[in-house]
């Protein structure tokens, strides 16, 4: 089992700038390759940005095309920590964040992460 915690949410004005972070704790001995999902009110849960498992020295990153060029994943293993840097914020950014652990390769549908944070609230005013 692995748990996963969000923080860094909050409420910012559009243009500005949050980090997210998600700490996971539990059998973090595994390599999981890791995912941000978002949900805003009445809506779908959206994939955001997901980072790969090690491949060598190498992680890879993707991101959905509504946050690419403003957001960026990353991980830091030794903490057990993937963070999620937005930038250039916009309100129909608001929603709230999750983030998820795959075992297997990272992918962009929400059904093949096998573990889910409880999410933290975005919210950015215009």
């Amino acid at each position: 089992q692995v748990q996963l915690v969000e923080s860094g949410g909050g409420l910012v004005q559009a243009g500005g700038s949050l980090r997210l972070s998600c700490a996971a704790s539990g059998r973090t001995d595994s390599n999981y390759a890791m995912g941000w999902f978002r949900q805003a009110p009445g809506k779908e849960r959206d994939f955001v940005a997901s980072i790969s498992r090690r491949i060598g020295i190498t992680y890879y990153a993707d991101y959905a095309d509504s946050v690419k060029g403003r957001f960026t994943i990353s991980r830091d293993n030794a903490k057990n920590t993937v963070f999620l840097q937005m930038n250039s914020l916009k309100p129909e950014d608001t929603a709230v964040y999750y983030c998820a652990a795959a075992v297997q390769d990272s992918t962009r549908r929400s059904y093949e992460y096998d573990y889910w944070g409880q999410g933290t609230q975005v919210t950015v005013s215009s």
